[in-house]
């Protein structure tokens, strides 16, 4: 899994490739939460993202809480409609904000 991240002042734009299954998603988390300090927004784009699995939700479930004890913001943006629809079947689009 490759992961770059952009930072324009207090966001982060958070972009992994590939796969978020229960071999990279705990790679994702360990890289993301470093980069997440002093940050008060958090983008996650998942436009090179072909799979999200139980694994990766939970990273992203985890990251959106860890922002709103922050009280700070996370949005999911570029999903495709395979994820989509697996957010939309565990109800996810009622919890994260998905452009």
């Amino acid at each position: 899994m490759t992961i770059n991240f952009e930072k324009n002042g207090t966001t982060l734009t958070a972009k992994p490739e590939g796969r978020l299954d229960s071999v990279t998603s705990p790679e994702f988390g360990q890289c993301l939460e470093p980069e997440m300090n002093g940050m008060t927004e958090v983008i996650i784009d998942l436009e090179k993202v072909e799979y999200v699995s139980s694994g990766g939700l939970r990273v992203l479930l985890t990251v959106q809480q860890e922002m709103e004890d922050r009280e700070g913001t996370m949005k999911v943006i570029h999903v495709n409609p395979q994820i989509m629809q697996i957010f939309d079947m565990v109800g996810f689009l009622d919890v994260f904000t998905v452009e």
